[in-house]
């Protein structure tokens, strides 16, 4: 399973990169997220971030869950996450903040990962429900929120 999300925001990077690097304050700016908590990190440097976020279906929201390690490079503007703990362990995520050539910036996240350990339904259950509709539903969501509150500084 392979999702992209990406978003061009009309706000210079160095305005926008402390949005995506600080998710700490995502529930403050994102309204479908419930809480993101910090932990003590690894021994190879990442930060392990707990994240809960809603994915809402009309008037009905469905509760999702994750632990990921989170590894930042503000040089490259790169934050990379490998999730831990939750339906989606595996899952490899790589967010990029790169700015363009007309003073905006160029956000995109993906999302690979090879499904859950499910016999027989693993790829349909990653490829058509968990990737299109979770998975994206709240990456295109955070891109919005992070798009919204970044451009509104100006």
């Amino acid at each position: 399973m392979r999702t992209v999300d990406q978003t061009r925001i009309a706000a210079p990077a160095d305005r926008v990169w402390p949005h995506a690097a600080q998710v700490e304050r995502w529930p403050l700016i994102l309204p479908h997220y419930r809480w993101v908590t910090r932990r003590p990190g690894t021994s190879g440097g990442a930060e392990l971030v707990e994240m809960a976020a809603w994915r809402p279906f009309g008037i009905l929201k469905w509760p999702t869950w994750w632990v990921s390690e989170m590894t930042v490079d503000a040089t490259r503007r790169e934050i990379r996450y490998t999730h831990v703990r939750g339906i989606t362990s595996g899952m490899q995520v790589l967010w990029t903040v790169e700015p363009d050539t007309q003073g905006g910036t160029n956000v995109t996240i993906v999302h690979e990962w090879d499904g859950p350990a499910w016999p027989i339904i693993r790829r349909p259950a990653s490829e058509w429900v968990i990737g299109p509709v979770f998975v994206h539903g709240i990456a295109s969501r955070t891109l919005s929120g992070i798009k919204r509150v970044a451009e509104g500084e100006a």
